[in-house]
């Protein structure tokens, strides 16, 4: 079966691909939404520029659409991208884990354009999760955060061990989503087993506004997978 997957930049979407790709999907086409609000109900909004990188490291040729990121009007947007490759492809893959809302509109815009929906992720353990992706080689950095006890200290921060088990306390004090599912935080990859390269980060910088912040990204580069 070939699929289109909805790109991000960040871990869900990624490591959507990888699970797809080890059982035998073909992930044709790369889609990804660029939304000029920061307030989107549907697309994640940080470094989206970066998935021109991953298309390329990956090989795999990348279809973009802008969207002004108003709410149920961005549907009409991301129809609009899907409808590029609906004859191409089979169905569309999508990082989703816990979100009815990103979900139903999906799978929505899925029946209307005869494409079956995928999401490998729907309803994963957090906690396992994470386990899996660092398991699985992938290499994680927290480019947002908009969630108490998530402070300035995180942008930027490379998801470890350590981070994980801070996470998870986290989660049993004020009981965030520990996968982000309730716009915690966003994810960039940096790394992953399907990455020909590797990104490096160059230059970057805070933006931090007392409650929630962002890791803007200015400048990366590329460097082989044996370099450490």
């Amino acid at each position: 079966m070939k699929l289109a997957a909805l790109i991000s930049g960040g871990k869900d979407s990624l490591y959507a691909i990888y699970l797809a790709k080890k059982q035998g999907y073909d992930v044709t086409y790369l889609l990804s939404m660029i939304s000029q609000s920061s307030e989107s109900y549907m697309f994640h909004h940080p470094n989206i520029n970066l998935t021109k990188v991953h298309a390329e490291i990956m090989g795999i040729p990348l279809l973009v659409e802008e969207t002004l990121g108003e709410k149920e009007r961005e549907l009409a947007d991301l129809e609009r991208l899907i409808s590029k490759v609906k004859n191409e492809v089979d169905g569309i893959l999508t990082g989703a884990i816990a979100s009815n809302y990103q979900m139903e509109r999906i799978d929505r815009i899925c029946r209307r354009s005869g494409l079956k929906s995928i999401s490998p992720l729907w309803h994963i353990n957090p906690e396992r999760y994470w386990n899996d992706l660092l398991n699985s080689g992938f290499r994680i950095m927290i480019s947002s955060v908009s969630a108490e006890g998530l402070g300035e200290k995180w942008l930027g921060r490379i998801i470890d061990e350590k981070a994980i088990n801070e996470l998870k306390e986290l989660n049993r004090k004020i009981k965030i989503h520990l996968g982000f599912e309730g716009g915690e935080a966003e994810t960039l990859v940096l790394d992953c087993p399907m990455f020909r390269r590797r990104i490096e980060v160059i230059e970057a910088k805070k933006k931090w506004d007392g409650q929630s912040g962002t890791y803007i990204i200015n400048s990366t580069k590329l460097s082989p997978k044996n370099e450490h």
